[in-house]
């Protein structure tokens, strides 16, 4: 089955470029494309996409607003965001509202396919600036409560501190010197103890606890 997306970017020649490019990489389909957030909602809707692209930067509704609400109506369809600039609240209010990937809008072809792939799938793709950007955004707010923190066992906070080194489960597994099942375990604990959906927000809670420096 082919990968749905919709595009929502107030800019024309970005729309029309984008879908131009997606239509070209194999088992993906563009099924709409929206000039603004309420549009983009609309299409949505309509079309239950697997994904929905869109910019942080529209008119009547912007991308934020947008992927808070195609979150709570439609959880079936998942939210990169794919912007040329964007103030690091911007960033970190997308983030809290959902979305899955962010990119920037010189991402080539074969980083906008692995993030619309992975969004699809419910893991996060994050740009290394864009990441830098989010996690300095959540550091910058109030540090988490130290009971939170204590609530993870050593192990744990281990494992949480490799996560926000950017090491995969595989690699986390060889460094400990334990089975890949073993880490996956930790993994699912601290995430279900800390409240984390994901990796993303795994590395924000190790950087603003202090697990990670």
């Amino acid at each position: 089955m082919s990968l749905r997306v919709v595009i929502a970017d107030d800019q024309a020649v970005v729309r029309e470029g984008l879908a131009t490019l997606l239509g070209l990489l194999p088992g993906v389909e563009v099924v709409g494309s929206a000039a603004d957030g309420a549009a983009a909602l609309e299409l949505v809707a309509e079309h239950r996409p697997d994904v929905l692209l869109v910019d942080l930067r529209m008119p009547r509704q912007d991308g934020v607003e947008t992927t808070g609400l195609v979150r709570a109506r439609h959880p079936g369809t998942e939210v990169v965001v794919l912007t040329t600039y964007a103030d690091d609240d911007s960033l970190l209010a997308a983030f809290k509202a959902g979305a899955r990937g962010f990119l920037t809008k010189d991402a080539d072809a074969e980083a906008i396919a692995r993030a619309l792939r992975s969004a699809a799938a419910g893991q996060s793709t994050v740009d290394g600036e864009l990441q830098r950007r989010l996690v300095e955004a959540a550091t910058r707010r109030a540090p988490v409560p130290a009971q939170e923190v204590e609530g993870l066992t050593t192990r744990e906070v281990e494992v949480l501190r490799l996560i926000a080194a950017g090491l995969s489960n595989t690699e986390i597994a060889r460094t400990l010197v334990v089975s890949e099942a073993t880490v996956k375990t930790h993994v699912n604990h601290l995430f279900a103890k800390a409240g984390l959906r994901d990796r993303a927000q795994a590395v924000a809670f190790a950087y603003r606890s202090g697990i990670a420096d």
